[in-house]
């Protein structure tokens, strides 16, 4: 292990790029106990050099790095948004061919529907999950009824809810159906249920979600339950909207 300014990395920050998890969920697994760095237990904000240092977790020796590869997914409803679960509910991994060390980007509450991005890459997901990165994620919201020209001034206003003040971007409503209005929804944060408790705040039944979009990577046609690769020009646009140099391609 390395210490004090070096040319080595955070072991939260190796354990994403290694696909073993994000960068929080890493802060926690060493909070656990359950990394070790040549023999010892980790601590937080342990820095390593991957060329020198041997890290374990849960007694295995952490894989190789995998190939980087980001992959967009048509989520259904009724599929939760994590590598596993405890209550054996269908994950987003389970609907994927080959998931060796891809990590959902952010969350897609188990009830919505749409566009979620997985990844190998952890530097990515950091970029794209956090606020200060500008990535903006875009929503319809089928609600109950109508939608007034009040609820839509409020949604771009800022709305207290029980965790602050939250805001979209942009609101307008872009189709009309019996059920009730179509509304698209701009988002720069990805707080838990955000669009939905937005919503329900000023007296608005969401019926239906659906993400189109993340930053210039849209859903389009892509068939739900399935998942494809981005193309280079989908990689390269989002990795530059992320502050990210596009990766160079033989």
């Amino acid at each position: 292990m390395t210490s004090g300014v070096s040319a080595g990395v955070r072991v939260n920050r190796f354990l994403a790029e290694r696909g073993v998890a994000s960068r929080r969920a890493a802060d926690r697994m060493v909070g656990e106990g359950r990394i070790t760095i040549n023999g010892v237990i980790a601590t937080l904000g342990t820095i390593i050099d991957p060329d020198r240092d041997t890290v374990w977790v849960d007694g295995r020796p952490v894989p190789p790095p995998s190939k980087r590869r980001t992959l967009m997914l048509n989520k259904p409803a009724g599929v939760v948004t994590t590598r596993s679960d405890p209550q054996g509910r269908p994950t987003v991994l389970d609907l994927l061919e080959d998931p060796a060390g891809l990590f959902p980007v952010g969350r897609l509450d188990a009830d919505s529907r749409g566009l979620l991005l997985l990844t190998t890459d952890g530097e990515l997901t950091l970029r794209l999950t956090h606020p200060r990165h500008g990535v903006t994620k875009r929503y319809r919201a089928t609600v109950r009824g109508r939608v007034t020209p009040r609820v839509l001034r409020a949604l771009t206003q800022g709305v207290l809810l029980s965790d602050g003040i939250a805001r979209a971007l942009a609101a307008s409503v872009v189709d009309s159906r019996r059920e009730g209005d179509v509304v698209e929804v701009v988002m720069s944060e990805g707080r838990r249920r955000e669009v939905r408790r937005l919503f329900a705040a000023l007296d608005t039944v969401v019926v239906d979600l659906v993400r189109v979009a993340v930053g210039p990577v849209m859903l389009g046609r892509l068939r739900e339950g399935t998942a494809r690769p981005l193309t280079p020009h989908e990689d390269a646009a989002l990795r530059r909207a992320a502050g990210l140099e596009p990766v160079a391609r033989r």
